[in-house]
């Protein structure tokens, strides 16, 4: 069975930077097509970032050019590294496979972005 766990939330002041980490196990399980979603209070859960297993990015319009999705296969792991933090981007965030579509989650982890 594949388990994901997100690490690496916390509050931050706006302006202020966190790097989230998403670590996969699981017997011959290797990441492919990797996501973040995040889900803030009441609203839909929703993609932030996506990297292919080349390396290949794609971003929400909204963190794109403040927030950057990354990989090391060799750990199964991805990354997210927030900067220029804003209060709108205060959420659970999550990571996922999407290819091959693999419907797990993990627990999330809270980020809040406050003064």
């Amino acid at each position: 069975q594949v388990q994901l766990v997100e690490s690496g939330g916390g509050l931050v002041q706006p302006g202020g930077s966190l790097r989230l980490s998403c670590t996969a196990s699981g017997t011959n399980f290797r990441i492919n097509v990797m996501a973040w979603y995040r889900q803030a209070p009441g609203k839909q859960r929703e993609l932030v970032a996506s990297i292919f297993a080349n390396g290949g990015t794609n971003y929400e319009n909204s963190v794109k050019g403040r927030f950057t999705i990354s990989r090391d296969n060799a750990q199964n792991a991805v990354y997210l590294q927030m900067n220029d933090l804003k209060p709108e981007d205060t959420a659970v965030y999550y990571c996922k496979q999407v290819l091959p579509p693999l419907n797990v989650w993990g627990q999330g982890t809270q980020v809040t972005v406050s003064s």
